[in-house]
């Protein structure tokens, strides 16, 4: 039991035709839905047209696309110090300000970079220091775990963490060539799988930086997928109408550019 969802160029392309796909299907759900974005990069910022239309029907949501992919990488602060002295800002400067409780802080970035017990005590630096040195020939173990039995195994059927684990992949070439694939184990995918994908996107323009690699696709699995009509700040929820207005506003952006 999947849905595929054809491979498409860029994240906000990606976005619209999986919310389609999962929106007509039974319940307005579907599970193990896989799709692949080719260039994570491309055109995955606000200034995008159609990346803007989204961002705007999120805010009127209390909710923003840059939010949501910081949790995943936070682009601004890597840009401004620099690796690997953007770890510690983040975890002395910002992650104070924005934990939750020492379950969940709500930033998957957290858990990349401060496992507990992890013998390096940062499983990404690791992965990137481990990509590019030469002498490791097991070009295929850059795996990383965020879904933690100890923090996560409660009552909530769906808070705390959704993504659980990112599988990253070295293809032959010279430079190699990276891919990520992404598991998550719950998605909303109105209020977050955009945000989503950029985020993840950014965290591998990231890791092929460091590791002077080549930047590849990126895949999702949602092993539960959901439209989700979240609740606007005046209080409202968003109808079935609102969202065929949003998707119809990309496709009209999208046309203008093209």
């Amino acid at each position: 039991m999947y849905l595929s969802i054809p491979p498409q160029p860029d994240c906000v392309t990606t976005w619209r035709e999986a919310v389609r796909l999962v929106d007509a299907s039974k319940g307005h759900e579907a599970h193990n839905v896989l799709m692949t974005v080719q260039d994570p990069t491309l055109g995955a910022q606000l200034g995008d047209p159609r990346v803007g239309a989204v961002n705007d029907f999120l805010l009127s949501h209390d909710k923003s696309l840059h939010t949501i992919a910081n949790t995943i990488f936070p682009t601004a602060l890597y840009r401004r110090y620099g690796a690997p002295d953007f770890f510690d800002r983040f975890h002395k400067n910002v992650l104070p300000t924005v934990r939750r409780n020492e379950r969940w802080s709500g930033y998957y970035f957290e858990r990349m970079t401060d496992w507990p017990d992890a013998p390096s005590g940062n499983p990404l630096w690791d992965i990137v220091t481990r990509m590019r040195d030469p002498s490791v020939r097991a070009r295929n173990k850059f795996e990383l775990a965020l879904f933690d039995p100890a923090r996560d195994v409660d009552r909530s059927p769906y808070g705390g963490q959704c993504l659980s684990f990112l599988s990253f992949k070295l293809l032959a070439g010279s430079p190699e060539t990276l891919t990520l694939t992404a598991f998550y184990r719950n998605h909303y995918y109105v209020e977050k799988l955009l945000g989503n994908l950029i985020g993840l996107g950014q965290l591998m323009s990231f890791v092929a930086e460091e590791a002077g690699l080549s930047l590849g696709p990126l895949t999702v699995l949602s092993s539960h997928a959901t439209i989700d009509l979240p609740k606007s700040c005046a209080g409202g929820s968003t109808t079935r109408r609102d969202l065929h207005r949003l998707l119809d506003d990309v496709d009209d952006t999208e046309v203008l550019e093209a």
